[in-house]
């Protein structure tokens, strides 16, 4: 059944937003930016540009998060951009400070962003993601063998039921045959 909504939709300036004018720090491009060590790899992306010449450049989070959200939608370059003017997450994740409502850059600057940024620089990004998290993940594990040295107890989170008997083994499942005898028995009754 359909049926047609009376009351008309607000303009856009009177559409209230979810989050209240305030991201979600549960949302999975603002989790996927803190992963990421942008500040590491700022420098030697600059060393690809000359100091006195050209026009500025686009910062090294802008470049890769671009690539990283164009791979990660598997859209086309103008599609991406107009993703990114599209969405604040999307603006977050790429540097800008504040939401905007024109395109940060062009959909032709992605084509230099893949010729600057090689295979070899994103193996680099990813071992450093990798070690950081293991480091991370290390120090957890030594605080928690000190707070059991020092006698303090850790909460346990949860039960674990270690019995895989669960299940009653007397469970009768409906076969094709089975369910034509029962409703044979069953009219037969009738």
């Amino acid at each position: 059944m359909y049926r047609k909504e009376e009351q008309p939709l607000p303009p856009p300036e009177k559409f209230e937003l979810p989050f209240e004018g305030k991201l979600s720090p549960n949302n999975r491009w603002v989790i996927m930016a803190e992963l990421i060590p942008w500040d590491d790899f700022e420098e030697e992306y600059a060393k690809l540009f000359s100091a006195e010449k050209g026009a500025p450049a686009k910062l090294f989070r802008m470049a890769l998060g671009t690539l990283i959200i164009k791979e990660k939608l598997g859209t086309s370059d103008r599609e991406t951009i107009e993703q990114i003017r599209e969405n604040p997450y999307l603006q977050y994740f790429i540097g800008l400070n504040c939401y905007q409502q024109e395109p940060p850059l062009e959909s032709s600057m992605l084509v230099h962003f893949r010729k600057r940024i090689d295979g070899e620089l994103i193996n680099k990004i990813n071992k450093k993601i990798v070690k950081r998290e293991i480091d991370k993940s290390d120090k957890e594990v030594k605080k928690k063998d000190c707070l059991q040295e020092k006698g303090e107890k850790i909460k346990n989170k949860g039960k674990l039921i270690l019995d895989a008997t669960c299940a009653p083994a007397d469970i009768k499942y409906p076969t094709r045959l089975g369910l034509f005898k029962s409703g044979q028995d069953w009219t037969a009754r009738l």
